[in-house]
C-alpha cells in the first residue's frame, strides 16, 4: 500500500473546493437549529457547577471561616443547585425555538432529497 499517495490525496481533498450539496445544506441547517441551545446549556451548566462548588467550599470553611461564610456558602450553593436544575428545561425550550425557526426549511430540504432518490 502506498501511504504517500493516500496522504497526498487527503491533503488535496482538504484544499479542494467543496460542492454544496443538499445534504450538506441540511446538516448546516440542523446544526443552526441545535447549536445555540447546546452552547447555552454547556456554558450555563459549567457556570452553575462552579457557583455550586464555590458555595460548598464556603459552607465547609475551605474558603473563609466562621458562621457568616457558612451561611453565605449555603445560599450560594442553593443558587448553584437551582441553576443546575433549571438548565435542562431552558435547554429544551431553546432547542424547540431553534426547531421552530428552521423546521420548515429542514423539512422542505429533506423532502427534496428523499424525492430525488426515488
Amino acid at each position: 500500500m502506498n501511504t504517500d499517495k493516500i496522504y497526498a490525496e487527503q491533503i488535496a481533498n482538504e484544499y479542494s473546493k467543496k460542492e454544496t450539496t443538499k445534504v450538506r445544506q441540511l446538516k448546516k441547517l440542523d446544526s443552526k437549529a441545535k447549536n445555540p441551545a447546546n452552547v447555552f446549556a454547556y456554558t450555563f451548566g459549567i457556570v452553575c457547577a462552579l457557583v455550586l462548588g464555590t458555595g460548598m467550599c464556603l459552607a465547609m470553611s475551605v474558603i473563609g471561616s466562621g458562621i457568616g461564610a457558612t451561611v453565605v456558602g449555603i445560599v450560594i450553593g442553593i443558587i448553584g443547585l437551582v441553576g443546575c436544575g433549571v438548565n435542562y428545561p431552558i435547554y429544551k425550550k431553546l432547542r424547540e425555538k431553534g426547531k421552530e425557526k428552521y423546521g420548515s426549511d429542514i423539512l422542505r430540504l429533506a423532502k427534496e432529497i428523499s424525492e430525488e432518490e426515488k
